[in-house]
């Protein structure tokens, strides 16, 4: 799966922009695990210009907690080259001797990261991510052309990067894949689907995962409320018998419902959303094999 077009538009999504390298310095807190893109979060406590600055600083630094060091330059960041296992290890210990508490490799309460970048040494407070998503691939209820637990978990961190006070609707949503990565992050989300079968699949896999949700059965022509955001995978002809008509009146509806919507097509429909009257402001294609899905994020 070609997903580094994805990965930047979610990161855009979170932070306002993205980076051409594989780190990124922002004052925006997330929740690594979140993502289905990151590795880990470093949480800046200190920075030093050389090592020696560093160690300096970790003179007399207490740890009220277990803790262990880790060194976050395990690959190439930026300019900044990999540092290799054995100098790592050394780091680790040499900083760790500095911090006043007790050590503990096996079973930390807290990990700290030292990382060298572009210069300036960082110490802080380590956050690795947990691949969630990876749990949601096996559900009791799927089909093939349901888009995939890493796609899905983007779309919703796109559609939805701050959830506090945000309410959402899929109103397309199957079998549920991008309600349950919506519904694991605390993304206030209600499902729709117009078929019956597929909404007892979408309630099941929710259940299954022990995750709350409300599943209605219904068009979107039939939603009243009004949502802050929406995500639609655009049935298509390929694998339904929706017509273009068909297409065209779930984005007035969306229209109608809701002032960001997010949808993911294989078939162009920049004219088609413009007629809705969305405006596309970021986008990006998702790639799997020859197999292609536009993802478009729309005001």
């Amino acid at each position: 799966m070609d997903e580094h077009d994805l990965c930047r538009l979610e990161m855009r999504s979170f932070f306002g922009y993205d980076s051409p390298s594989n780190a990124l310095i922002s004052k925006v807190a997330i929740d690594p695990s979140r993502s289905p893109f990151m590795k880990e979060r470093l949480e800046i406590v200190w920075t030093a210009h050389d090592w020696a600055d560093l160690l300096a600083q970790a003179e007399g630094f207490v740890s009220h907690s277990t803790f262990k060091v880790t060194c976050m330059n395990d690959i190439a960041l930026n300019d900044t080259a990999k540092i290799h296992h054995p100098e790592r290890r050394a780091m680790e210990r040499e900083i760790g001797e500095k911090i006043e508490g007790e050590a503990d490799l096996d079973n930390p309460a807290v990990n700290f990261g030292i990382l060298s970048l572009d210069g300036r040494w960082y110490f802080g407070i380590l956050q690795v991510s947990e691949p969630i998503w990876r749990y949601h691939m096996q559900k009791p209820h799927m089909y093939s052309t349901a888009l995939s637990t890493r796609v899905a978990r983007a779309l919703a961190n796109i559609a939805v990067p701050h959830p506090e006070g945000v309410r959402a609707i899929d109103p397309c949503c199957g079998i549920g894949t991008v309600l349950v990565e919506a519904r694991s992050m605390g993304i206030d989300m209600v499902g729709r689907d117009i078929n019956p079968l597929v909404c007892l699949g979408s309630r099941k896999n929710l259940a299954h995962f022990g995750l709350a949700g409300e599943v209605v059965k219904g068009p979107i022509a039939e939603v009243t409320t009004t949502y802050d955001a929406a995500i639609i995978d655009m049935p298509y002809n390929l694998f339904t018998h929706i017509t273009a008509e068909g297409q065209l009146d779930i984005l007035k509806n969306a229209r109608r419902i809701t002032s960001k919507l997010v949808v993911a097509t294989i078939e162009p429909m920049d004219d088609m959303i413009e007629e809705a009257g969305f405006q596309i402001v970021d986008r990006c294609v998702a790639k799997k094999g020859t197999f292609e899905r536009q993802i478009l994020v729309c005001i």
